[in-house]
């Protein structure tokens, strides 16, 4: 998969969030491989509040920033169906907000690059079809295929709570 990155907001520096991006896809990738379809792309923006409070009020009517945005364009079915040969396929668009991002990090006690990175694997996930706000049993193996691939990037699970080998709760 190739992701077309853009910064347009003062995201600091460093880390080269390119670079970051790029390394979330690819440990997503060992997790969750039909994101190593190479027709596959998706776009991802660095952006901030204004901007990603102007999409969430425009694309789902809420009036507010959030951390990430993921705009899907391929349907799960779809994408575990696709061929390796063909044409180029877009995934779907991810929005990422500096300023939310960074106040979450900083509650969170984490680095902002830890925090993003989190976000852009979260993301690239919801453009692959997986949600978190269906069903708890959803939630759950979503957040076993972040806390996988951020393990890959020796980033601690983000939430505190889960076996970076298995996904599963602790203690189960």
């Amino acid at each position: 998969m190739e992701l077309e990155i853009a910064i347009e907001a003062d995201w600091p520096s460093p880390p080269d969030w390119e670079v970051l991006a790029e390394r979330a896809l690819s440990a997503l990738s060992q997790v969750a491989p039909e994101l190593a379809n190479p027709r596959l792309s998706a776009s991802l923006l660095f952006s901030d509040d204004a901007e990603v409070r102007e999409l969430n009020r425009e694309w789902r009517g809420k009036d507010k920033p959030t951390n990430v945005l993921s705009f899907p364009m391929v349907g799960r079915e779809e994408l575990l169906a696709l061929s390796p040969d063909g044409p180029p396929e877009l995934l779907g668009d991810i929005a990422l907000a500096l300023e939310t991002c960074a106040r979450e990090a900083a509650d969170k006690g984490v680095p902002l690059e830890h925090h993003a990175a989190h976000l852009v694997v979260h993301g690239l996930l919801h453009l692959a079809g997986h949600d978190h706000v269906h069903s708890d049993d959803e939630a759950a193996a979503m957040e076993a295929l972040e806390i996988k691939a951020l393990a890959l990037m020796g980033i601690a699970d983000p939430y505190g709570d889960r076996d970076p080998v298995t996904g599963s709760p602790i203690g189960d």
